[in-house]
């Protein structure tokens, strides 16, 4: 699969705008700010293809990034604290959960927290679905790098345990600085998606 062919393709609010091509599609869910924009530009080296933000809930649609016409990868909108009304968090809510109850193209949901913070109860929430729509949790504990190498740690076990994670579920720590955990993303993408190397 060649990253150099990977494009924006198009930001969507409801089942009939997602791309008709039946293609695998993995998702990222995490609250706002957490960076999953920075993820995705990662895995792609990219510095700018998926829009980026200081400001939390920048992403109020659903974007879609082609893979060199293999795989999509799927930026949701973010859930958590944004500064928008209940309506309009409502609003986001129902379409990020049509798009996981209603999609059949969606491969797996990788769940995305902040390592330097205890999950939230929306991660929590968010979890259980993704464990029971896929039979397995894959979190990855983004912005490690603002931490030390004890903190991590210590973090990572915070996380294991208020998410509950079973043997089989997997935890990366990852850095959209540094690149570490991209080769492990890549990895387990390839695997869900019977993707070639």
């Amino acid at each position: 699969m060649n990253l150099h062919n990977a494009e924006f393709v198009l930001s969507a609010v409801s089942p009939k705008q997602y791309p008709k091509d039946n293609i695998p599609e993995i998702a990222f869910a995490g609250r706002s700010n957490v960076g999953k924009s920075s993820f995705i530009n990662k895995l792609l080296n990219r510095k700018s293809l998926a829009r980026t933000s200081s400001k939390p809930g920048k992403t109020a649609q659903i974007n879609f990034y082609n893979v060199d016409k293999t795989i999509h990868l799927v930026d949701l909108p973010g859930y958590g604290y944004a500064s928008v009304s209940k309506q309009e968090k409502q609003k986001w809510s129902d379409m990020i959960e049509e798009y996981l109850n209603t999609r059949e193209q969606l491969a797996f949901t990788f769940l995305l927290v902040d390592a330097r913070h205890k999950p939230t109860a929306n991660d929590v929430d968010m979890a259980r679905w993704i464990r029971t729509r896929h039979n397995g949790l894959i979190v990855f504990a983004t912005k490690a790098d603002k931490l030390s190498a004890k903190q991590l740690d210590e973090n990572l076990d915070v996380i294991e345990d208020v998410l509950d994670m079973a043997d089989d579920d997997i935890l990366i720590p990852f850095s959209a600085e540094k690149g570490t955990g991209r080769n492990d993303a890549w990895g387990i993408i390839n695997d869900i998606c019977n993707i070639k190397e």
